[in-house]
């Protein structure tokens, strides 16, 4: 029994995501195709760079609900200093990342030094982020040739080589997949390969043996926050990218999804922690139900059931989990 059930928690998620995969496959022809596999990764490149900022936070046992906020602010700052302001892209992509970095400070500095719970806090910071992007956008999207409020058209536009970020290929492949399998790898190697990855994971066991054993909990916490609000305004930059618009509920939906995703890569080949392979495999989930949904004519709004029952099958397998190994 004991055997059955390490099995099923190490590859229950790579045989759900293989199931599902067939399931839709058998009933679309048009489901398991190139083009639609390549659009599924295209459509995952982006929550996957918010789901690795929740990763990195939850790696440091701490949560970031601040990430969808982000995602929005950043995506209309950057539409916003092209349309409005003709910037380019040199200085405005330098600009949303600061954005990101300044969330995360704002995050740490209440979590870290103020002490107060991670969920509240950023729970607050989420709300304080999307009033900055609505009042700063007055509840607007942004786009080409927007009539601005003396009468005039904007004077600006999105430039190509911007919208190459979202939208171009490179050898035939989306350059938003690729972006996305790099950063993956990249991440992955930091926690595996670097002294903060692996001191990241051993804040998140126990941060006061961490501190006890010379570990700066403080600064690496710090750490684990900006770059969460780092890869979460990666994502504002792409979706921005991606739709040619600064739309100011941009990361509403991520949020969710993203968490969904990291939650997933818990169990993920038996990791037992966050991680971002697992991650990619959980928003590779979440993408394949949505896309097999779609292909089957379900109506867009019963995405939130899938969301959440996504949600809710890894919390339940990640805490299963978890129990399990305290008892062992």
């Amino acid at each position: 029994m004991n055997k059955t059930t390490n099995f099923v928690f190490k590859y229950g998620s790579l045989i759900v995501i293989g199931v599902v995969i067939l399931f839709f496959s058998l009933m679309n022809e048009y489901f398991f195709t190139y083009s639609n596999l390549t659009d599924i990764l295209r459509s995952i490149s982006i929550v996957t760079f918010v789901a690795i900022g929740v990763t990195i936070s939850l790696a440091v046992d701490g949560f970031d609900l601040s990430v969808g906020s982000t995602v929005s602010l950043t995506t209309v700052v950057t539409a916003a200093f092209m349309v409005w302001y003709e910037l380019p892209i040199y200085v405005v992509i330098p600009v949303a990342l600061l954005i990101g970095v300044l969330v995360g400070l704002l995050n740490a500095l209440l979590i870290v030094r103020i002490r107060i719970p991670d969920m509240l806090a950023t729970l607050a910071v989420m709300y304080i982020v999307a009033g900055i992007h609505r009042t700063y956008t007055k509840g607007y999207n942004i786009y080409n040739n927007m009539p601005m409020p003396d009468g005039s058209t904007a004077p600006g536009t999105f430039s190509e080589s911007f919208l190459w970020l979202g939208q171009g290929k490179l050898l035939g492949i989306p350059v938003p997949v690729i972006l996305m399998i790099v950063a993956v790898v990249l991440v992955h190697l930091f926690f595996k390969l670097t002294r903060w990855g692996r001191q990241m994971y051993t804040i998140g066991g126990n941060e006061e043996a961490a501190r006890l054993s010379g570990i700066r909990v403080k600064r690496i916490r710090t750490y684990a926050y900006i770059a969460s609000g780092v890869f979460a305004a990666i994502g504002g930059i792409l979706y921005a990218a991606r739709v040619g618009t600064g739309q100011i509920d941009a990361g509403s939906p991520l949020l969710m999804e993203a968490v969904a995703s990291a939650f997933v890569g818990y169990s993920v080949l038996g990791a037992g922690r966050p991680n971002v392979i697992g991650t990619f495999f959980g928003s590779v989930l979440i993408g394949v139900l949505l896309n097999g949904m779609t292909m089957m004519n379900v109506q867009y709004y019963a995405n939130d059931i899938i969301r959440g029952a996504v949600l809710l099958l890894a919390l339940a397998v990640t805490f299963i989990n978890l129990s399990r190994r305290k008892n062992r």
